[in-house]
């Protein structure tokens, strides 16, 4: 009930009004059962906008400090989190993919829809990097489908080190489900979680138009810091090497009169 009054009356008409999302593909989400949405991420908004544009409830993971605040604003922090579908998690040690998992595991379940981003964090220059095989994991254990899915303008509307969002249009784009039932009971396998992770990363990048490199986003964020250029960033690979699509980055609707989804 918290969620719906988030969404619908709280923040996100705001965030409806900040900018006017759009969507392509909405229709092809699944309206019952548990779903895995595997999107690119370029920033932080990402897990806000594009709840607006589904019917569904969708949930996040979240770092356990978003709620663990005190005072007024830690308690303003975690209900805004709670409301608007982020699950906490602690992401410290060695067991953090693993309640990662099993929390993903446990959405799916219960048939929701859960919200990943293969990439494991932000894209610290745009283009798009490798994912990490917990998506595939996810995927093969439930046996739920993976849409993939591609937020289009957030890293311009919100850079990183830029903490009041611009006021622009915001697009998300869904692709067609995946189906990956065929390797049910191989999750342990290491190079079918690869191909599985590649093949949706591929998907990905088909809707966003974006540049693929080939090393993890947080390997990529420790070389920019360090002054060193991500390397394979050429512009004609894909995930898995395959050839990069011929796709550009999708523009939002012509018509500027168009109103808000969601």
């Amino acid at each position: 009930m918290f969620y719906w009054w988030m969404k619908h009356v709280l923040v996100g008409p705001v965030l409806r009004l900040m900018f006017r999302p759009w969507a392509r593909g909405a229709e092809k989400v699944p309206s019952s059962g548990g779903v895995v949405l595997a999107s690119n991420h370029l920033a932080v908004i990402d897990s806000f906008v594009l709840p607006l544009v589904l019917d569904r409830k969708v949930q996040f993971l979240g770092k356990s400090d978003y709620f663990t605040g005190t005072g007024v604003k830690g308690r303003v922090t975690a209900g805004f989190m709670r409301g608007v579908g982020t699950i906490p998690v602690d992401r410290s040690g060695g067991r953090a993919s693993e309640a990662a998992l099993s929390t993903g595991l446990r959405v799916l379940s219960d048939g929701d829809v859960f919200g990943i981003y293969p990439e494991g964090t932000r894209s610290p220059d745009g283009r798009l990097h490798r994912g990490k095989t917990g998506v595939a994991r996810l995927a093969l254990e439930s046996g739920a489908p993976v849409v993939p899915v591609a937020m289009i303008g957030t890293g311009e509307a919100q850079p990183i080190g830029r903490r009041i969002p611009k006021l622009m249009r915001i697009g998300v784009v869904f692709g067609e489900p995946l189906d990956f039932s065929r390797y049910r009971g191989m999750e342990n396998d290491r190079f079918i979680l690869r191909a599985v992770t590649d093949e949706i990363m591929y998907a990905v990048m088909s809707l966003s138009g974006q540049e693929y490199v080939d090393i993890y986003a947080a390997t990529a964020k420790a070389r920019l810091a360090a002054g060193s250029a991500a390397e394979g960033a050429d512009g004609t690979q894909a995930p898995g090497g395959r050839p990069a699509p011929d796709v550009q980055v999708p523009e939002p609707p012509s018509d500027p009169q168009e109103p808000s989804v969601g």
